[in-house]
């Protein structure tokens, strides 16, 4: 498939994931990509986090149906992998919890009957890591959102589409950050 290349994976803390409730389509066919615009502007089409898989559970009824939770220093992101996503849905089934892990995926939102959007991701791999490599992870995604922050003045499509969808306040997503690199001193 000639001129195909993978998205980029963006570093969102847990909390700014679960502040996004904007999905679109970056087109009109129905193989355009989807995204999910978060309040600094980052346009998610693949994640990468890197954070402690506190929990799993099987919640399917007839096939294996694996739901994980993640925490990093803001929050926690919410995984679910099955049939599609065989690795991911075994590592789920076998690891024993606390542990950390790399994770590489798609941003997924549910509106429910409320209204309310609640975000998930579908992961594409998930890879048992080192507590540095989730302190490097830490630093990455606080380097990213800082780098966003900072462009919340721009005239950046995306930004500005951001910034009108959730009002961001630019000094709530600094304080995340410096939140988050408080469990590096530890």
């Amino acid at each position: 498939m000639a001129g195909y290349t993978r998205e980029v994976s963006k570093r969102v803390f847990a909390q700014e994931f679960r502040n996004s409730d904007l999905s679109f389509r970056d087109g009109d066919d129905i193989y355009s990509p989807q995204y999910l615009l978060t309040p600094t502007g980052a346009k998610v089409n693949r994640l990468f986090l890197v954070g402690t898989l506190l929990e799993t559970e099987n919640i399917g009824m007839e096939n294996e149906y694996w739901r994980g939770r993640v925490a990093d220093p803001t929050g926690s992101f919410l995984i679910y992998a099955g049939q599609y996503q065989p690795d991911a849905a075994h590592i789920l089934a076998e690891c024993e919890t606390p542990a950390f892990v790399s994770v590489v995926g798609k941003p997924s939102t549910f509106t429910t009957p409320d209204g309310d959007v609640l975000t998930s991701i579908r992961p594409e791999s998930i890879n048992i890591v080192d507590e540095q490599t989730r302190d490097l992870w830490i630093l990455d995604a606080a380097l990213h959102t800082i780098k966003r922050i900072r462009s919340l003045d721009s005239n950046d499509e995306y930004i500005s589409r951001a910034k009108e969808h959730y009002n961001t306040d630019a000094k709530y997503y600094s304080n995340m950050v410096l939140e988050a690199l408080k469990i590096l001193k530890t």
